[in-house]
C-alpha cells in the first residue's frame, strides 16, 4: 500500500476576456456559472501539469474582478465530421447558439493542494519544483480554456512572498454549482444521474464571501453525488 504525500500550496492567478463555466442544466444555450467551478480549476492546472502519481484539489477561489456578463451568439458545430475523403459540414450542421458568458475575468483559485503517490521515483518535491517550473515559464500541455471550450486563458503563478491581490467585494448563495466529474463504478442505487459508463456528476452548495468561494474536500459529506 502506497502511502500519500500532500506538497505545499500553491496559487495561480488565472484571467481572460471572455469565460463560460457552463451550467448542466441547460441543455441548448450555454449559460455559466457566476464563478469557475472547481473542476474548470482542476483542468487548468492539469493542462501545466499532470502526471498519473498526482491529484489537484482545489480549496479556495477568489474572484478579483466585479462579475460582469455579455450575451453572445456565435456559430457552432451540430454534428460530428465523417472521416470520408473530402468530408465536410454542411450549413444544416452548424448551428448558431446564444450564451451568456462572464465578461473581464480575473480568477485566482489558490491553496491548491497536491497529493501524491509516492514510489520509489515518485516524489512530492519533485513535482512541486516541476510545477513551479512550467507555470512561471508559461509552460503547459495545451492552453487553459473555460468549460465552454472556446476561451484561451492567460495565468500566472503567483509568488508566495508577494502580497494577496484583493478580491471583490460581492457576497452571495451561488446556489448548487457543479463540482466534478466521478469516475466512482460503485452501483449505490442511492446515487442519481449516473452514467452509462459509471461517471457520475458532483456537486456542492457554493457561496461568495467578499469574493472568496471555498471548496470542500472531495471527500466531504458537502459535496453531493
Amino acid at each position: 500500500m502506497v502511502a500519500e504525500a500532500k506538497s505545499r500550496t500553491f496559487c495561480l492567478k488565472v484571467w481572460g476576456a471572455y469565460a463560460c463555466f457552463t451550467r448542466p442544466e441547460m441543455k441548448v444555450e450555454r449559460v455559466s456559472y457566476d464563478v469557475m467551478t472547481p473542476s474548470a480549476a482542476r483542468g487548468i492546472l492539469e493542462a501545466i501539469l499532470w502526471k498519473p502519481a498526482i491529484r489537484w484539489q482545489v480549496s479556495r477561489i477568489d474572484v478579483l474582478n466585479p462579475i460582469r456578463w455579455a450575451s453572445v451568439r456565435r456559430n457552432e458545430v451540430g454534428a460530428v465530421m465523417s472521416r470520408a475523403p473530402k468530408a465536410s459540414l454542411s450549413r444544416t450542421q452548424r448551428q448558431q447558439r446564444a450564451g451568456l458568458f462572464l465578461r473581464d475575468v480575473a480568477i485566482h483559485p489558490r491553496l491548491f493542494e497536491m497529493t501524491a503517490k509516492v514510489g520509489a521515483e515518485d516524489n512530492v518535491k519533485k513535482f512541486e519544483e516541476m510545477f513551479i517550473r512550467r507555470a512561471e515559464k508559461g509552460q503547459c500541455f495545451h492552453r487553459p480554456i473555460s468549460a465552454a471550450g472556446r476561451f484561451a486563458a492567460d495565468f500566472e503563478l503567483w509568488p508566495p512572498q508577494a502580497p494577496e491581490p484583493r478580491a471583490s467585494d460581492e457576497s452571495r448563495d451561488l446556489g448548487f454549482m457543479l463540482y466534478d466529474i466521478s469516475h466512482d463504478q460503485s452501483s449505490d442505487k442511492n446515487h442519481t444521474h449516473t452514467c452509462t459508463d459509471g461517471c457520475r456528476p458532483c456537486f456542492f452548495r457554493a457561496s461568495l464571501d467578499r469574493g472568496m468561494m471555498k471548496v470542500p474536500n472531495i471527500d466531504s459529506e458537502e459535496v453531493r453525488r
